[in-house]
């Protein structure tokens, strides 16, 4: 009974660790709404939204691991995966539909472009049975609508009648 009970402490303790190995994210956070203006070696030119969400718990050092989507402007949507290092960034994503999946991989190089938002060049490459197709992108953060709260009215009491007390 007693080896049973440190066998399970000790694996307990392990487990503990096990994540610990790994420091903490301690690179810049691209998270954000981007606007982009791209160049299609087929299609020619175009703008689409993309968006990239910081996946904290795969982040660690300066490698930085995005959910990464894009919106076209037929309001497709087409997912995929970011990885940084530092203000290199790497990209991937499916394009499918009911007809066929092609896939997409850039590289990027990502700047400051104020002190809350981030710009990016993206270089691609999407691979298909005709050889393929490759293209360029800018992509501008866009500015968060600053939210403001707006005050809550406090109820008045007795509005409209009377102090009955003073009444005299």
């Amino acid at each position: 009974m007693k080896n049973l009970l440190l066998a399970t402490l000790l694996g307990c303790s392990l487990s503990a660790f096990a994540n610990e190995g790994l420091p903490y994210f301690e690179g810049p956070n691209f998270s954000g709404i981007y606007s982009c203006k791209g160049s299609n070696s087929k299609v020619g030119e175009y703008e689409i939204l993309a968006t990239l969400k910081l996946n904290r718990a795969n982040s660690h050092g300066n490698f930085g691991v995005y959910d990464f989507k894009t919106e076209t402007e037929n309001d497709v949507v087409y997912k995929g995966q970011a990885i940084a290092n530092g203000y290199k960034m790497a990209l991937t994503f499916n394009l499918s539909n009911v007809h066929a999946t092609e896939f997409s991989t850039g590289i990027a190089d990502v700047s400051r472009v104020s002190t809350k938002r981030w710009a990016y060049t993206n270089n691609y490459y999407e691979p298909d049975e005709a050889g393929g197709d490759f293209g360029k992108e800018y992509c501008l953060m866009q500015k968060q609508v600053a939210t403001t709260k707006k005050a809550k009215k406090k109820p008045m009491r007795n509005a409209g009648l009377a102090d009955i007390g003073n009444m005299g």
